[in-house]
């Protein structure tokens, strides 16, 4: 018995990290937060020095792996992470050149071996127009980059993985409904409840 994971993906500034945090006191659940604060390699990658991409893509994927090793996994209850382990893949195919791919393909091929897969992924999704106007709102100057067309390409992207999943998925549309609303979010909660299988 191991304890159980719920991954939240989706493209940026959708609600991953909100959500996140809202599942963790109503479930309640344990938070894993992705590291993007402490990448020293993220900002310079995103304002166009290449030579940063492949370290700031190795930084994330390592980190990932330390949070979600097997070999760590706690035994019993109930964890929830802003991010799904999908995504590190997702960002990799869309910034890295041919030969940076292949050198982080051939690295993030054993280490997903390691990663405990989660047992319920929340797909979050939101219009191109509402992405852009919440990554204006939190104002993370690295971010200033993505523009409509790298906001359709993360959304397909992740519209691609929530398919392939070998796990539940609950796919849920930002623009039709908000989670923070009681009604909505109790419904939320209790689909997740269903879904693990457990009293939660």
């Amino acid at each position: 018995m191991s304890a159980a994971l719920v991954s939240i993906i989706g493209p940026p500034a959708v609600g991953k990290s909100t959500l996140a945090e809202l599942l963790c006191e109503l479930l309640p659940a344990t938070l894993i937060r992705e590291d993007w604060q402490g990448n020293p390699f993220l900002a310079a990658s995103f304002a166009g020095d290449a030579s940063t991409r492949l370290p700031g893509q190795m930084y994330f994927l390592l980190s990932r792996v330390a949070q979600l090793a097997e070999t760590t996994w706690p035994e019993d209850g109930l964890y929830v992470s802003d991010y799904g382990f999908c995504q590190d893949r997702i960002f990799a195919r869309r910034r890295l050149g041919r030969d940076e791919l292949d050198a982080y393909e051939a690295v993030a091929r054993r280490l997903v071996r390691v990663v405990h897969p989660p047992d319920l992924l929340i797909h979050l999704d939101a219009g191109p127009a509402t992405l852009l106007a919440r990554l204006a709102l939190r104002g993370r100057d690295f971010e200033r980059v993505m523009d409509e067309e790298f906001l359709a390409e993360m959304r397909g992207a992740y519209g691609r993985a929530s398919l392939d999943s070998l796990c539940p998925v609950i796919d849920f549309d930002c623009e039709a409904a908000d989670f923070r609303e009681g009604e909505v979010r109790a419904e939320l909660v209790a689909r997740i409840r269903k879904e693990l299988g457990c009293g939660v």
